[in-house]
């Protein structure tokens, strides 16, 4: 067997559940300083496989390695090298921010001054620091998500899971844990997210990871997986006059397609690059239309998770 090629890699993990192949051979690897955005409906199989590699279950075929170690055979040595956010947590209301972080600082083996450090540069990193003494039951919605990551990091892990971190939070909680996230990528940590908010991935992620049915339907940096699933560019064109005649122009040059006029703004699909975008406005120009608004619109993580998947569940 070969040795792993990433700080996170699957390789050929299944897991049936009976008749159910709730994960159906699915291989990546995450290499540190990477976040990888892994999507998909519910039941597709996300959170199964992100508890195989947080050694909660185990694969019926298959296996994941965590910095080298097998979440099979090395379940201790991969624990230590991973922090787990799940979905939903526990939180202890009646402990204050600092005794919850280090409750599990302690549970990771820390003492002493190392285990003080860990908790300082936790609270540091969260935005917590100015209420450590808080009791956890008075922190709101986007505060426990950050001490929750926090408990995730607190062993300065070399990867971390992360599933649907970003559920319930407001949009400046939002940006302010997609900072954290790409803090802790230049640090050097290997990141595995799993999102509903597409948006938020595609601006976080280097790397997403379709998965349906238990199945990777598509894999690769964002563009990548754009660019492989034919995504044209939607255009906008506004005209000051002559709109008939603009469509007929249009619907007759390569490359476009779906011209449609309502009032003076015809839209349609463009299949070319962004300097034949400029040469097809500049064609327009030069062909004596008078164009006060030219705009382009790239198909989004959202129209191609809509497209390479049927929202069948098993």
């Amino acid at each position: 067997m070969s040795p792993p090629q990433g700080m996170i890699e699957l390789r050929r993990l299944f897991r049936f559940f009976g008749e159910t192949r709730a994960v159906n051979d699915v291989s990546f690897t995450v290499a540190p300083g990477e976040v990888l955005g892994f999507i998909g409906p519910n039941g597709a199989g996300k959170t199964t496989t992100m508890r195989i590699l947080s050694t909660l279950d185990l694969p019926s075929h298959g296996d994941a390695f965590v910095d080298g170690f097998s979440v099979v055979n090395d379940p201790d040595r991969v624990r230590l090298r991973l922090g787990f956010m799940p979905d939903f947590f526990g939180t202890y209301p009646n402990v204050n921010c600092w005794e919850y972080l280090d409750f599990f600082a302690r549970s990771y083996g820390l003492s002493g001054a190392a285990r003080q450090q860990a908790v300082r540069h936790t609270l540091s990193f969260t935005g917590l620091d100015a209420l450590l003494e808080k009791p956890v039951r008075a922190l709101s919605k986007g505060m426990k998500q950050r001490l929750c990551l926090g408990r995730a990091m607190i062993h300065d892990p070399a990867a971390l899971i992360l599933d649907e971190p970003a559920a319930g939070l407001d949009p400046r909680a939002r940006i302010e844990l997609r900072r954290m996230i790409r803090e802790l990528a230049a640090a050097g940590k290997a990141l595995l997210v799993s999102s509903h908010i597409l948006s938020e991935l595609a601006e976080m992620c280097d790397q997403v990871a379709i998965i349906e049915q238990g199945r990777i339907l598509a894999m690769g940096s964002v563009d990548e997986v754009l660019h492989g699933q034919n995504t044209r560019r939607t255009i906008q064109v506004r005209a000051l006059q002559h709109v008939e005649k603009l469509v007929g122009w249009l619907a007759a040059r390569e490359l476009l397609s779906d011209v449609v006029a309502d009032g003076d703004v015809v839209t349609f699909g463009h299949q070319g690059d962004r300097q034949q975008e400029a040469a097809l406005l500049r064609d327009l120009v030069q062909a004596g239309f008078e164009i006060s608004e030219f705009s382009s619109q790239k198909k989004s993580l959202e129209d191609v998770f809509m497209r390479v998947t049927t929202g069948a569940v098993q």
